[in-house]
Formats: structure tokens, sequence, C-alpha cells
């Protein structure tokens, strides 16, 4: 990380055992410690919350483009939902009246044809 070498380590240790004395160096050394490894969370939940806030924006920006997407697939079923009941209101009002401008009697009920009534069994025929 700070591109320290092993003797330069060594020579740092020595030079603050000299200035703070064998009393003092291992408090100094403990509170260092401390404060790098707050550093080191410090600057390890930055980058979490850096991380979450682009992942979020990431998701805003899908979510907004999903939106997009559906109202657009929403207008065009509107649309065609609004076609199709224009073109049945025409249809319908076609069926009511004829083209002289009066209106058609409603149809009746479809006649019962042979074609539709089933055939009799052979031992009624046999019978008759």
């Amino acid at each position: 990380m700070f591109d320290i070498s092993f003797t330069e380590i060594v020579v740092i240790a020595m030079v603050a055992l000299i200035v703070l004395g064998p009393e003092r160096l291992p408090q100094v050394a403990r509170t260092l410690g401390h404060l790098f490894g707050r550093a080191q969370r410090y600057v390890n939940d930055v980058k979490n919350d850096i991380r979450h806030e682009m992942e979020l924006e990431e998701l805003r920006k899908l979510k907004t483009s999903v939106q997009e997407t559906a109202r657009s697939i929403e207008s065009t079923v509107r649309t065609e939902i609004n076609q199709f009941q224009d073109i049945a209101a025409e249809t319908k009002s076609m069926a009511t009246t004829d083209p002289a401008g009066g209106n058609v009697a409603e149809p009746t009920a479809p006649v019962a044809s042979s074609a539709t009534t089933p055939a009799k069994s052979a031992k009624s025929l046999a019978q008759s």
C-alpha cells in the first residue's frame, strides 16, 4: 500500500523506540493500530456506500425503463381497444338498420333443420 520495504520498517521502529522509549512504544503502537483499523473500516464503509448507491442508481434507471415500456404497451392496447370498440359500434349500427333507413326486425331463433336434428334410430325406423 505504501510501498515500504522491510528495512525501512525496521529503521522506523528503531527511531520510534529511541524517541518514545520502551514504556510508551507499546501504547503508541496500539493507538496507531486502532487508528489504522478505524481508517480501514471508514474507507470500506465509504466504498460500500458508493457501491450501494451505484446499484440503486442502476435499479432506478431499470425501473424507469420498465415503466416507460409499460406505459407504451398500455397506450398501444388502449388504442387497439378503442379501435375495436369503434368497429363494433359501427357494425352494430349497420346490423340494426336496413339500407332504406328503417329498422330491421329482430332475428328470430333459427329453425331446426334435418341436419341439426339427430337421426332417427334404426329401431324407431323399423317400427314405422
